[in-house]
């Protein structure tokens, strides 16, 4: 073994321009950025398919409790459901569930001198203040509510303010349609712009008072559009909503709606890039071993001479195997080493300064979102060493094919 180790070593290691020394660095070096790349769209996938969701359940919930429609539209104004206290109090019971709250939605007209413009107002009460809008506020604040009458404040979004050419501060008119078909107006301040960068709800919602809704809409105070809940891990929305649904007083006219089913389009896209990603890991292992197992081949085809004269003084195929499993390990141990040190230095390095910038109209991301999972990183570091040492193995085996007096004379 200590033969065998020094040998390998020298070749390795030595100071001299040898082949066989540029071919154990290119092959480290290939396994080096196999690793890298496989960690960083590990972590670049699972930090964007995480910031999408969230800002998907940040503003619909897990989980909608509304009226029992075939034919409506999901995103679309609801049909007004009485609270239930003692049903939204079993919810609220729920292990899973984190908080469920009454909102009210109505179909609404904003109108300035030059501009018009028609959007969904979304209204919570003063219990959920605006929703969770915190992260997503770029100017202003939260509403401001009050208890003896509806709060006169508005939050719209960055694309309407910038479509109606208003500012933090603007009053501005909102024009309901009544249940007899008339037009009744309000004005009302703009408290906040926000963006969430998703495109579908930055042109649909703005954000009210419920309280206003409900008075525009003439309801009573217990009238609502229905309940969000909000639960301690979004993947067991289906399983939370099928056991809401079969509470026993659950009404049978109400229906529970997962966000899968209210934003499809954009978690189908998030599992497509999931797809994407696994090929792209796919495609980079599939290189990385043809490529150590062709530089490997090479080393072996390139000390044929040196093997000849070890076995003519008396190696053992296995003393020599031994040599090139060797090299095997120096390969694979720096490549795995050095290929994570870096992909989470660069992973660092973009969780700190978001130096990869991506069009938010387009990925509904500004910067790319790094969430590194350990057990993944540790899975892509061990398959690595396991299937590279055991692809490595294979070239090393010609070792027993090769005859010493051949392999003297071998040019």
């Amino acid at each position: 073994m200590k033969v065998a180790g020094f040998i390998a070593n020298r070749i390795a290691f030595n100071q001299q321009k040898s082949f066989s020394r540029f071919i154990i660095r290119l092959s480290a070096a290939a396994t080096v950025i196999s690793v890298m790349v496989m960690i960083i769209a590990l972590s670049l996938a699972n930090g964007f398919k995480e910031t999408v969701s969230s800002k998907v359940f940040s503003f619909i919930g897990h989980i909608r409790v509304l009226e029992k429609e075939p034919d409506r539209a999901i995103i679309s104004e609801e049909t007004p459901i009485i609270k239930n206290d003692a049903v939204a109090g079993s919810i609220r019971r729920h292990p899973d569930v984190t908080g469920i709250h009454p909102y009210a939605t109505r179909y609404a007209i904003l109108k300035t001198k030059d501009e018009i413009e028609g959007l969904i107002v979304k209204g919570f009460d003063s219990s959920f203040g605006s929703g969770n809008l915190n992260g997503f506020i770029r100017q202003g604040r939260q509403l401001r509510y009050n208890d003896s009458t509806y709060s006169r404040e508005i939050i719209l979004s960055s694309i309407t303010a910038d479509r109606l050419k208003i500012k933090l501060n603007d009053r501005i008119f909102i024009y309901f349609i009544r249940p007899d078909g008339s037009l009744r107006p309000d004005r009302l301040t703009v408290a906040g712009i926000y963006k969430t960068g998703i495109e579908e709800y930055d042109r649909t919602f703005a954000i009210g008072d419920m309280k206003l809704i409900q008075r525009l809409n003439e309801w009573e105070p217990d009238e609502i559009s229905g309940y969000e809940i909000f639960l301690n891990n979004y993947k067991k929305i289906n399983r939370v909503s099928r056991e809401i649904y079969e509470q026993d007083n659950f009404p049978v006219t109400w229906n529970t709606v997962s966000a899968w089913d209210i934003s499809p389009n954009i978690f189908d896209w998030l599992k497509l890039q999931d797809k994407n990603t696994l090929i792209l890991i796919a495609i980079i292992a599939i290189v990385a071993l043809i490529n150590l197992i062709t530089c490997t081949l090479i080393l072996v085809l390139e000390r044929v001479r040196m093997i000849g004269v070890l076995k003519s003084l008396g190696a053992t195929d296995w003393t020599v195997q031994k040599i090139f499993l060797r090299h095997a390990a120096i390969i694979t141990l720096t490549g795995i080493t050095m290929g994570a040190v870096l992909g989470l230095g660069l992973l660092w390095l973009q969780d700190a300064t978001g130096f990869i910038r991506l069009k938010e109209e387009a990925y509904y991301v500004s910067t790319a979102a790094v969430k590194i999972i350990w057990w993944q990183v540790l899975a892509v570091c061990a398959g690595t060493l396991i299937v590279c040492f055991l692809i490595l193995m294979i070239p090393s085996l010609l070792v027993r094919k090769i005859q010493p007096v051949r392999a003297v004379q071998f040019r």
